[in-house]
């Protein structure tokens, strides 16, 4: 099997397990630090097949660039106010989460 198929199945497999949650619901993992925020420029799938792959180098660089990364105090915050609705995939022991709501809270790292 090609690398690239393998990738294709990683993918649609985690894509079965993609869902949309509310931050009330993701406290528990934010306090023991298990949330991964990925930034909308990058495709939350993408970061989670990468992560499956133990991708490091292109993590470094997504980090680096602050598009994946912590949730902020602020972020967080914020999120917990609106009780916003993020998409969600588990890749464990992460949970990583991206906001498609709003561009501006991308911003706010």
């Amino acid at each position: 099997m090609s690398s690239s198929q393998n990738n294709d199945e990683t993918k649609a497999k985690l894509n079965l397990e993609t869902s949309r949650i509310r931050w009330h619901e993701l406290q528990t993992y934010y306090a023991r630090g298990q949330i991964v925020r990925v930034g909308q420029a990058l495709d939350l799938l993408d970061v989670a097949c990468e992560l499956t792959a133990d991708n490091r180098a292109l993590f470094e660089q997504w980090l680096a660039n602050g598009d994946v990364g912590d949730v902020s105090p602020d972020l967080a915050r914020t999120w917990y106010d609106r009780n916003t609705e993020l998409w969600a995939v588990v890749v464990a022991p992460w949970v990583l989460v991206q906001d498609r709501s709003e561009p501006s809270d991308a911003s706010v790292h």
